[in-house]
């Protein structure tokens, strides 16, 4: 069932088997303001088990970028495209976020971004590999994030 991501009145529902399911839950409410308010793009998300395409394509991406395999359960995903740039997000139990964006036009505009949410330790697969900057976020905390640069086709 397709949720629709309220960043007026933060929500937990479909992450609550997370230990940081109030953070994560914030997070996600921030990306959809950040959607809503750059690209008037109403921000959506599904049960992991319902967005396989999209959770396959993010994995694949990991995977045949940096051997990245994220050990957490997957709970929600989207994926959809604003202008000329396609998006997906993963969020997983632990309390992480991955979100592809690919610029359909422009390979060098194209990356993977990882967010923390507050309250999650940096997950194992990511530690030795991944620097985290600290950003403060109304809706989520204190969020650390990384990132990388994708440089194949997908």
């Amino acid at each position: 069932m397709t949720y629709t991501v309220d960043f007026g009145t933060v929500s937990t529902t479909g992450l609550e088997s997370s230990p940081v399911a109030a953070a994560l839950a914030g997070l996600r409410a921030n990306e959809a303001r950040y959607f809503k308010n750059k690209y008037d793009h109403v921000f959506t998300v599904e049960p992991a088990g319902d967005a396989t395409e999209a959770v396959d394509w993010v994995h694949r991406i990991l995977r045949e970028e940096r051997e990245i395999v994220i050990s957490s359960r997957p709970l929600e995903a989207t994926a959809f495209q604003v202008e000329n740039i396609r998006m997906a997000y993963v969020f997983y139990e632990s309390g992480l976020s991955v979100n592809v964006m690919y610029t359909l036009d422009d390979p060098k505009k194209r990356a993977v971004g990882f967010k923390l949410s507050e309250g999650m330790e940096v997950p194992e697969e990511l530690a030795s590999r991944f620097k985290f900057a600290r950003q403060k976020s109304k809706l989520a905390g204190t969020v650390r994030g990384s990132f990388f640069v994708i440089k194949n086709e997908y």
